[in-house]
């Protein structure tokens, strides 16, 4: 379960922000979350509600998730195309010579103050 130690990273970030800015608490954060990222939607979910009851900054914070759709670049045509849709061969000419654009990214995106 490698969401458990996302949420850590995660929070120990926002409360370094936290002291930078000297913020009493934070009412949310916002991931953006690559859709092949590995990452288990539901699992970063629970964990975040169990660890975010442990700390004063963010205790009550909600965590707003965003998916970022898997791209894929074939090389032999140039053209993107949807990574789940298809996988690993282009659709469109049906090269083998392919890799992944976005979709595996784990983002902080917004930090919201109350």
């Amino acid at each position: 379960m490698h969401e458990l130690g996302i949420i850590f990273h995660i929070i120990k970030t926002v409360e370094r922000v936290g002291v930078e800015h000297k913020l009493s608490s934070v009412s949310a954060v916002s991931l953006e979350l690559g859709e092949v990222s590995g990452v288990v939607h539901k699992e970063l979910l629970d964990c975040w509600k169990w660890a975010v009851k442990k700390t004063e900054l963010l205790k009550d914070a909600v965590l707003n998730i965003e998916t970022i759709p898997a791209r894929t670049l074939c090389e032999s045509c140039q053209k993107t195309y949807e990574t789940v849709q298809y996988g690993r061969v282009c659709p469109c000419c049906g090269g083998q010579q392919t890799y992944l654009v976005q979709g595996n990214e784990i983002n902080l995106k917004e930090i919201a103050v109350c």
